[in-house]
């Protein structure tokens, strides 16, 4: 008997819980806002970057001193500061090589230099994609190297050799896509405004440009 009535209860609650579905319908499911690619923008972000970059130089003063590209790199850290939407502060400190072929009536040389880069950024996002970076650089010589050719003699080599230690002032252009929220494929255009050389006689004002192609990878 005990048994019977046991079993007519478990009727009777299953029964009303299935009573008050019918009647009041399911209960919605609460799902989060779907989020939005501009919430990413109000989050300041550190990061990693580097890449690939051909060197170049270019005289301010006499167009007559014919100068060729070399391969190079650059790699460093990077901040991204969010000030108001679409703009940003984005500050990087880059390890970059630097450097040109030249001929001149001496022989043919390739000089090397490493730089530490500063490069003081504004970003503005174009779209939730796309950003335009542009501002000043200031870099920083760390190393010179020249290879000359059979064509110098040694004290050609020296008049060739001197470098500033001096910074150097410059700019910086460029554009980034994001890959996703994390990768940013990289595009920039960097130039020194001043000279690299102490001996403006043998070696004409020459001024460091790079074309850089490169990653970004951003942490929260």
């Amino acid at each position: 008997m005990k048994k019977v009535i046991f079993f007519a209860i478990c009727l009777l609650v299953a029964g009303s819980v299935s009573a008050q579905g019918y009647y009041y319908g399911p209960r919605p499911v609460r799902r989060p806002p779907p989020r939005r690619q501009s919430d990413d923008f109000y989050k300041v972000r550190v990061g990693i970057a580097g890449g690939l970059s051909i060197a170049d130089a270019y005289s301010a003063y006499n167009a007559g001193y014919s100068t060729g590209s070399i391969a190079a790199f650059n790699v460093g850290l990077t901040l991204d500061i969010p000030i108001a939407y679409p703009l940003s502060f984005a500050p990087e400190v880059l390890f970059s090589q630097k450097g040109y072929t030249a001929q001149t009536t001496d022989g043919n040389f390739t000089q090397r230099s490493n730089f530490i880069d500063v490069p003081l950024l504004a970003k503005f996002r174009l779209s939730p994609f796309v950003n335009f970076v542009i501002g000043p650089q200031i870099s920083f010589p760390i190393s010179t190297s020249n290879t000359y050719d059979n064509g110098f003699t040694q004290t050609a080599q020296q008049n060739y050799s001197t470098t500033s230690d001096s910074p150097v002032l410059g700019g910086v252009v460029g554009v980034g896509f994001d890959l996703n929220r994390n990768v940013e494929l990289r595009f920039r255009y960097t130039y020194d405004l001043q000279e690299t050389n102490d001996n403006s006689y043998y070696i004409p004002g020459y001024r460091n440009e790079t074309w850089q192609i490169g990653l970004g990878f951003k942490f929260q």
